[in-house]
């Protein structure tokens, strides 16, 4: 049988959430256990349910969700983060990333899109969409200084730039030509250069690195 991760819903409009909720409801490895349409009582249903994966809308009842984001990585830091959004990405998602969500959705995309952004982001992944992560790529020099010194090779800032843009290892495999097993052995030796002790470290840094491109988010 398969083991069903656990959503709650935060949004403010109920025929979201009902769509949502009846969506997520059809498929064998969701299972939605609370819903939300503001800020307290989302505290309030994720601690009482402790799920794995919250959805959340980027503005509840004319208020950004920021300050929900902080707390929840602060008080849940298991519970990874789906923003959905009916504001253009390009204005919000680097930033959302940097700040602990696991990925950015638009509201106007297909169910199909929704429900594999989810499930990135359930397994662990970062998403974002193959537009915005594009857009990232194509960015001459953003962030060359931030690893300076720090001996990484060409091939290990590519990969940087490709964890920073939300790529798997499978897609950054599939865009370099390389083996998985070499991208996971690119991930190690940065890793280990920049001083960082978990993969989702790499993550935090390669968003910081990509967007401000001066060095604050170096490591000694």
């Amino acid at each position: 049988m398969t083991r069903r991760t656990s959503v709650v819903l935060v949004d403010d409009h109920p025929v979201v959430r009902d769509g949502l909720a009846f969506l997520l409801g059809q498929q064998p490895d969701f299972e939605v256990v609370g819903e939300a349409d503001d800020p307290v009582s989302a505290v309030e249903v994720i601690a009482r349910t402790q799920p794995a994966l919250v959805v959340l809308d980027l503005s509840l009842q004319g208020r950004e969700a920021l300050p929900l984001i902080s707390q929840l990585r602060q008080d849940w830091p298991g519970t990874r983060i789906l923003i959905l959004s009916m504001h253009d990405e390009d204005l919000y998602a680097e930033r959302l990333l940097a700040l602990g969500a696991h990925g950015y959705v638009m509201k106007e995309e297909e169910p199909a899109e929704f429900l594999r952004a989810t499930r990135r982001v359930a397994a662990g992944e970062q998403y974002l969409s193959e537009r915005l992560a594009r857009k990232l790529m194509a960015r001459p020099g953003r962030g060359s200084r931030a690893v300076a010194g720090t001996g990484l090779t060409g091939r290990e800032r590519e990969v940087l730039r490709l964890i920073a843009a939300g790529l798997e290892t499978r897609e950054i495999s599939d865009r370099l030509g390389m083996g998985v097993k070499t991208v996971d052995s690119h991930r190690r030796n940065i890793r280990e250069k920049l001083g960082l002790e978990s993969a989702r470290d790499l993550v935090r840094y390669a968003v910081r690195w990509a967007e401000d491109g001066d060095g604050s988010g170096a490591t000694s």
